[in-house]
C-alpha cells in the first residue's frame, strides 16, 4: 500500500482514525431516526452558493440527506448574480428600502437568472452528487400565487414606493412539492410568483421558504447565510433563541438592519408551526449536516416555544 501524500493527510477527514470516524456516524444515528421522513426546507443563498467548493458540499448535504430518509426542498436567491447579468446590460440595479426596484426589463432578466441559470446550476450540481432533482417556479403546479407588493415610506406611511414586479405571497399550493417528494425527487423552487393576469413577481426567497416551511409543516426551516448566526451585543453567537426572546431582541435593538427581514421570516415560521428554524453559517464546509446531524451548534436556532 502507497503512503498517501501529505495533501490528504492534512486533510482533516481523512487524518480521523477508523474508530473515531465510526463514533461520528453512530453520533448521527438518533437525529436520523428522528427527523426521518420530516420535511426540511433549506433556503440556498450568500458565499455557499457562489463558491465552488461550498457548491459542492451543499450539494453533497442535500443528497445525503435525502438518502437518509429525510426530505430536503431547496429555494435558493441569487442577489450577486442578477447584478452582475443586469450588468451585462447595462443596467444598474435600484433599491428602496432594502427592495430591488423590478420594471418589466428587470423582471425578465430575473426570471432568466434565477429559473434559468441559477436554478439548472443547483439541479446539475444535485444531480452530480447523486440525487435527482427537479426545478420549480411559482408558475409550476400553481406553487406561488403572488400580488404587488405594496411598499409603504418607513417615514411618511402614508406614502407608497412602486417597486414594479415585487410580489408578495398571496398563496402557496404545496401539492406539485409533495408529488416530488413522495417520487423521491428533491425540489428546487426559485422565489418567482405569479399574479392573476400571468403576471410574474420577484419574492424575497427567504420569505418563500418560511411560508413554505409553514404551508409543509416542516420540521425544520435551514436559512444558509453569509453570518456566524444571530450575536449579542458582544458578538458572541446565540445557539438558542425562543420566539419570545427573539422578539425582546428586536425590541432592544440587538437584531437590526439587514438582519431583520431574515428573522421576521424564521420568527414567522417559528411561530406558525415549524418546529426549529436554523440561521446556519453557510461559509463553514457542510455546516447544514452537522446542525442538523450532530448536537454541534454552527449558527443559531429558534424554537417555536
Amino acid at each position: 500500500m502507497t503512503a498517501e501524500p501529505p495533501a490528504a493527510q492534512s486533510d482533516s477527514l481523512t487524518s480521523i482514525a477508523p474508530r473515531d470516524k465510526a463514533e461520528i456516524l453512530a453520533q448521527a444515528l438518533p437525529y436520523i431516526r428522528k427527523f426521518h421522513g420530516k420535511t426540511i426546507v433549506i433556503k440556498y443563498g450568500g458565499n455557499a452558493m457562489t463558491d465552488p467548493e461550498l457548491q459542492a458540499d451543499f450539494a453533497e448535504d442535500v443528497v445525503l440527506l435525502k438518502l437518509v430518509g429525510l426530505n430536503p426542498v431547496v429555494v435558493h436567491g441569487g442577489g450577486p448574480q442578477i447584478d452582475a447579468a443586469l450588468g451585462k446590460i447595462g443596467k444598474k440595479g435600484e433599491f428602496i428600502q432594502g427592495m430591488r426596484v423590478t420594471d418589466k426589463e428587470t423582471m425578465d432578466v430575473v426570471e432568466w437568472v434565477l429559473a434559468g441559470e441559477v436554478q439548472q446550476d443547483i439541479v446539475g450540481l444535485i444531480n452530480v452528487a447523486g440525487g435527482k432533482a427537479v426545478g420549480l417556479t411559482g408558475r409550476d403546479g400553481g406553487l406561488i400565487r403572488a400580488r404587488k407588493l405594496k411598499l409603504l415610506d418607513k417615514d411618511d406611511p402614508t406614502k407608497e414606493h412602486d417597486i414594479g414586479q415585487v410580489g408578495e405571497i398571496e398563496a402557496i399550493d404545496p401539492s406539485v412539492v409533495k408529488a416530488l417528494q413522495d417520487d423521491q425527487f428533491i425540489p428546487v423552487i426559485s422565489p418567482i410568483g405569479f399574479g392573476t393576469d400571468n403576471e410574474s413577481y420577484n419574492i424575497n426567497a427567504d420569505l418563500v421558504a418560511s411560508k413554505l416551511a409553514e404551508v409543509l409543516k416542516a420540521e425544520k426551516l435551514m436559512l444558509l447565510t453569509n453570518i456566524k448566526g444571530v450575536l449579542d451585543k458582544q458578538g458572541n453567537l446565540l445557539t438558542d433563541l425562543t420566539a419570545r426572546r427573539i422578539d425582546e431582541l428586536i425590541e432592544d435593538g440587538t437584531i437590526s438592519g439587514g438582519m431583520l427581514p431574515k428573522i421576521a421570516g424564521a420568527l414567522d415560521a417559528a411561530k406558525s408551526g415549524v418546529n426549529a428554524v436554523h440561521i446556519v453559517d453557510g461559509r463553514v464546509p457542510h455546516a447544514m449536516l452537522l446542525e442538523i446531524l450532530t448536537e454541534q451548534a454552527y449558527g443559531t436556532m429558534i424554537r417555536s416555544h
